[in-house]
């Protein structure tokens, strides 16, 4: 028996018409829904550049300050880090 073709023309009635996304709340410190990726891309590139230019393994002593503010910007998002 082959289940290929044997879609039934009735529609689905467990889907819903409006996407799920609607049902959540909305994040009032993020309000635009930003993923974690697209926050703080300031303090995000200033950050990856101290790395990118630190000697291998003083990334974490050289960038401290870099690291703690992108850290503060993604909790100011409501992102918890």
């Amino acid at each position: 028996m082959s289940l290929i073709g044997s879609s039934s023309s009735t529609p689905d009635s467990s889907r819903s018409s409006t996407p799920e996304t609607s049902s959540k709340a909305v994040n009032p410190l993020n309000p635009q829904g930003l993923k974690p990726c697209c926050a703080c891309p300031e303090t995000k590139s200033k950050r990856d550049d101290c790395f990118i230019k630190s000697p291998a393994g003083e990334g974490d002593v050289n960038c401290r300050e870099f690291i703690e503010a992108h850290k503060a910007c993604m909790r100011g998002y409501g992102f918890k880090v």
